[in-house]
């Protein structure tokens, strides 16, 4: 039977239980041991299992259990800063409520209507100009979390240079970069220095997120699709040489290879 129960009283039910957890006499003994630095990295992952569950189809049932997940996240951090007499969830909640009516004057103030165009520009000058109060010298990057995945804070990075002007004029342009910053690291490989070779694969990686981002695609979605089929040839090749009984370990190279081409042959 579905639970009909109000939300504030949905919420109110979860607060309890999150204090319950981390009572320091009666809470679970891992709860209670837990800070913001060892929880930090299961709320990236719930956030990551929410986008996961939406691209798959949205999968619903899957996504209302991440969604739930990904609250608890905020409600864990949020009752770690109560216990710690910085806040509690009623002023995160506040604080957001707060933020998306003064980012949105148009719908909650005197502003007259936007388009969708003309809000996300109003919506990054806002942005940009709260930045600017929280750290006046700051710049244009200042506020790009350092906590997200590689790729997609390189394409923010240059997002952000790209609006005041710092930015290559095209796709093709870009790509130039990429056989330039190709050559560098080619030059690297016979000294093999692997501080070297670490800043010039670097580079090479930063390019082609400006690529992506040039090209109006998400790096991290395109590394994703990437790594997808990657695993869905390389277990094509698995199965047929198990047809013939073998194992990736027992062929040679080549085997493999044949094998490969023939998985990709079929897919497309």
């Amino acid at each position: 039977m579905t639970d009909s129960s109000p939300p504030e009283a949905a919420l109110r039910h979860l607060l309890l239980v999150m204090a319950k957890l981390r009572d320091p006499v009666s809470g679970c003994p891992w709860d209670q041991v837990q800070d913001f630095s060892s929880i930090a990295p299961y709320t990236v992952e719930e956030s990551h299992e929410v986008a996961e569950a939406i691209r798959a189809g949205p999968d619903f049932p899957a996504l209302l259990d991440e969604l739930g997940d990904l609250l608890f996240q905020a409600v864990y951090h949020a009752r770690m800063a109560e216990e710690a007499g910085r806040f509690d969830f009623a002023a995160v909640t506040r604080a957001i409520t707060a933020k998306m009516v003064r980012r949105h004057p148009h719908v909650f103030g005197d502003a007259a209507p936007r388009g969708a165009a003309a809000q996300t520009d109003a919506w990054e000058a806002q942005k940009a100009a709260e930045r600017a109060t929280k750290a006046p010298e700051g710049g244009a990057l200042a506020g790009v979390p350092t906590a997200l995945p590689a790729l997609s804070r390189a394409a923010k990075l240059t997002r952000r240079a790209a609006r005041v002007g710092f930015d290559w004029p095209d796709a093709a342009s870009v790509l130039d970069k990429l056989e330039e910053e190709a050559s560098e690291l080619r030059a690297e490989l016979p000294t093999a220095d692997p501080g070297r070779l670490r800043d010039e694969v670097g580079d090479l990686l930063f390019v082609l997120a400006n690529l992506a981002r040039k090209l109006d695609l998400d790096p991290e979605d395109c590394l994703r699709s990437a790594n997808a089929k990657f695993e869905r040839r390389f277990r094509g090749v698995e199965r047929r040489l198990a047809a013939r009984g073998l194992s990736p370990a027992d062929a040679e190279l080549d085997a493999m290879e044949a094998e490969w081409r023939a998985v990709k042959a079929a897919e497309d």
